[in-house]
C-alpha cells in the first residue's frame, strides 16, 4: 500500500513540473552497465540515497522500510538500523515513514535523514559503527527532510525539506536545525520540490523535483548568494554526483523518466543510462565507477544498484 500511495504521489508529481527545457538533450552516449545487487520489494528495501566508503562499501537508505544499510563490494547486504515505525500517518505527501538522504564522514561515522511525520523521530541521526542510531537534530514533522549533504571545512550539514521548500544547516556536533534559504527556486509545485543535495566548490547545488531544475546557490560568508537556475526540463531529477570532468559537470538521475543524464556546464544533457533502471533515485562517482540506485517507486519491480563507467575521473 505504501509504494502505491507513492507511485501514485509520484505521477502526479512528475505531471506537475513546471521547468520548460531551455536546451535540447543531445544525443544519448550508451554505456555499458551491470545490476550488481536486486534489493528485495517485499522488504521495503527501496533504495533512496547512497554514500561510498573508501573500501567500496555503498551505504544505502532503504526507504520503505525505515533502514540503513550496508552493502559489500561482493554484494552482500547488512542492515544497520531500523527506525521505529510512527504511531499513525507518515510523512506528509507520501503517507508514510521513511529513511531519506545519508552521509558517510571521513571518520567512518554515517549521518542519515528520517521523516517520520512524528515531531519525537523526524530529524537528523548520527549512526556510530556497531551501535543504536541517536537524533542530533530535531526537523519539523509537517515536512520531509530528504537531501543531506556534508561541508567539511565548516563542519556543517546541510539538507533539503521537499515539503516545505527549504535548505537547513545543522552542525556537526548537533543541534537546532537553522533555515538557511527558502527561495522560490526551492518551492514544490503541487507535489515535492527541493530534492537531492550536494556541497562543491563554495556552493550549494540542488534539485528540485517539481521544477525540474538545477541549481547553484552560493554559500558567502553563511548566507545564500543569489540562486543560479544551471538547468531546466529535467522532469523528475531527483539527486546528483559530479562527474570531475570540470568543475560543474554533473550526474543526474531522473525518476519518473528512468534516465541518469549527465549534464554540462551549459545546462545541456545527454542520456548516459536507461538500461535496467527501474525509477533511480541517487547517483554516486568512485574513479571511473558510477554507482546509480533504483527504487522501483512506480515500476513495483527489481529495486537495484547498477554499476557503470563513469568515463571521468570524480
Amino acid at each position: 500500500m505504501r509504494t502505491r500511495l507513492l507511485a501514485l504521489a509520484l505521477a502526479a508529481g512528475m505531471g506537475l513540473t513546471t521547468a520548460t527545457p531551455s536546451n535540447a538533450a543531445t544525443p544519448s552516449t550508451a554505456v555499458t552497465s551491470r545490476i550488481a545487487v536486486h534489493f528485495d520489494l517485499a522488504k521495503g528495501q527501496q533504495p533512496e540515497n547512497i554514500a561510498l566508503a573508501p573500501d567500496g562499501t555503498a551505504y544505502v537508505t532503504f526507504a520503505a522500510a525505515r533502514q540503513v544499510a550496508a552493502i559489500s563490494p561482493k554484494g552482500t547486504i547488512r542492515i544497520l538500523a531500523t527506525l521505529p515505525a510512527p504511531a499513525e500517518g507518515g510523512a506528509p505527501a507520501l503517507g508514510f515513514a521513511l529513511t531519506t538522504g545519508i552521509v558517510r564522514t571521513a571518520d567512518g561515522m554515517l549521518y542519515f535523514l528520517y521523516a517520520s511525520g512524528d515531531a519525537t523521530t523526524t530529524g537528523l541521526y548520527r549512526l556510530r559503527p556497531g551501535r543504536t542510531p541517536q537524533r542530533i537534530a530535531a526537523l519539523p514533522a509537517n515536512g520531509l527532510p530528504n537531501g543531506l549533504a556534508y561541508d567539511e571545512p565548516a563542519k556543517t550539514f546541510y539538507l533539503t525539506d521537499s515539503v516545505l521548500g527549504s535548505i537547513s544547516t545543522v552542525p556537526l556536533r548537533g543541534g537546532p536545525a537553522r533555515t538557511w534559504s527558502s527561495a522560490p527556486e526551492l518551492a514544490a509545485a503541487g507535489f515535492l520540490g527541493a530534492n537531492g543535495i550536494k556541497v562543491r566548490h563554495g556552493a550549494i547545488w540542488a534539485t528540485n523535483l517539481d521544477q525540474g531544475t538545477l541549481l547553484r546557490i552560493p554559500i558567502g560568508k553563511g548566507r545564500p548568494g543569489p540562486v543560479q537556475v544551471k538547468a531546466t526540463g529535467l522532469a523528475g531529477i531527483d539527486d546528483i554526483a559530479f562527474t570531475g570532468n570540470g568543475d560543474d559537470e554533473v550526474v543526474a538521475a531522473l525518476n519518473a523518466p528512468n534516465k541518469v543524464v549527465r549534464i554540462d556546464s551549459g545546462g545541456r544533457t545527454v542520456t548516459l543510462l536507461t538500461a535496467g533502471l527501474q525509477n533511480p533515485t541517487s547517483v554516486a562517482a568512485r574513479g571511473r565507477t558510477l554507482y546509480v540506485l533504483s527504487a522501483a517507486y512506480l515500476t513495483a519491480t527489481d529495486p537495484n544498484l547498477i554499476l557503470a563507467p563513469l568515463g571521468a575521473r570524480a
